[in-house]
Parts: C-alpha cells; structure tokens; sequence
C-alpha cells in the first residue's frame, strides 16, 4: 500500500473517536471517494445525480483524517446501481494493477453503519470485526457491497473495505453511468489530484467502462475542466 499526503479535518470532527472510541480506516474507491457524497453516508441526505436519500450514520461527524493511498487490486464496474444507473464500482484485490483509494479515519460504528447502507439495510449495529480482521476477509451476505475486506495497516489502525463476493473474474459487467462517473472523478481530484484527463483516461480502462466508454467520452461528461 502507498500513502500520499495526509489530512486533518475541521476541529470537533469525529465526535468521541479521540475519547477512545476504536477506531478503522474506511478505504473508498468509487463514488465516496468524494467527500460531499460520503457525507450523505455521515449526514444523511441525497447525492447530487442519485436517487437515494440516506439515513445517515448515527455519529454524524466527520472523519478525523484522510489520506491519499493506492492499493494492489483493480477496479471493476458490474451488477446495476439502483442509485446511480449503470454499473457499480467494485474491488477485487486479487486482480493485477493498483487501485487509487482515498482512506477515511473513523469510527467503527461509523464504519459500520456506512457499510449498512451499502448493503441496503439499516444502520444501527455495529459490525462483528473479528473474522475480518483474522482472515482477511467477510462475506455478510451475497449482495453487491457484503464482503468485508480488510486491506491492511495505517497508523496502528485497520484499513477496511467493502465489495461484491465474485470479484472481476466472476462479474457481470455493466458500464457505468455519466453520473457516477462525474461523481467518481471528482473524488480522484480532490483526493489525488488528478486532473480530468487522467481521470477519464483511468475511468474508461476500468473493466466494465473498458469497450463503452472512451477517455473523450468521459472527458466530454466532465465538461474538460479541472475543477470537478
């Protein structure tokens, strides 16, 4: 795993996860890698171009870091959004290339009630760890986000995730739709700070995006500019 630059957010984010609350790394690829969509996780609220209204977590803090990493595995897009339309952006860690990711320090029932609505069902509980932690992998269930991945070490803290139990080799691939797409470059902006060419050059490589969308193609969704 690479790390780039690190970050502190606003003061009082994190509510008690300094008081002592155990803490976890959240490693997001997809569409919360930007940090306004994550915070409909945290908040509760809408996406802009989604069609779901969250929740939210019942800590609804901010993360206390976050930080620039690249992880061994790939990005794939597969299965149907009910959110977004098109494909779902999903990890296989097993498949060749690296995976730019922006990790989140928060709580573990923060964490745990992001995955629960991921998983479509409704937060409150916080998640058995254990078997995560020790095998290095979870499956919660047969749906899109309900394998757990525990991806490594930062700080002394575990770096999670979450995906679908198949991986790339056993997917169903579905291109993604502009929406989230825009949603997902914006995140490789404002956490690696990429630039649109580069982020349509990777996006329209990703398996399942790869022979539906070309880099022009997401590059016209993203209107060109830098600022996303």
């Amino acid at each position: 795993m690479m790390v780039a630059g690190s970050r502190r957010w606003p003061a009082g984010g994190g509510g008690g996860a300094e008081g002592g609350a155990r803490l976890v790394w959240y490693a997001a690829y997809a569409s919360n890698l930007h940090a306004a969509r994550l915070a409909c996780y945290l908040r509760g609220g809408r996406p802009d171009g989604g069609a779901h209204t969250y929740p939210g977590c019942r800590d609804h803090h901010p993360p206390l870091r976050d930080v620039a990493a690249v992880l061994p595995g790939a990005l794939y897009f597969a299965r149907e959004s009910a959110v977004w339309g098109g494909g779902s952006g999903f990890y296989d860690p097993a498949a060749p290339g690296e995976l730019p990711c922006r990790a989140y320090l928060m709580t573990v029932s923060q964490f745990s009630d992001i995955a629960a609505q991921e998983m479509r069902r409704s937060p409150g509980t916080d998640l058995d760890l254990t078997r995560t932690l020790t095998h290095g992998r979870d499956r919660l269930g047969p749906g899109r986000y309900e394998t757990l991945v525990h991806a490594g070490e930062l700080d002394g803290h575990p770096l999670l995730t979450f995906t679908a139990p198949e991986g790339l080799a056993g997917a169903e691939l579905n291109p993604p739709s502009a929406p989230y797409l825009r949603t997902l470059a914006a995140g490789l902006a404002e956490s690696h700070g990429w630039n649109a060419h580069r982020c349509a050059d990777y996006l329209a490589s990703r398996p399942g995006a790869a022979g539906h969308w070309t880099a022009a193609d997401v590059l016209a969704v993203l209107g060109g500019g830098l600022d996303l």
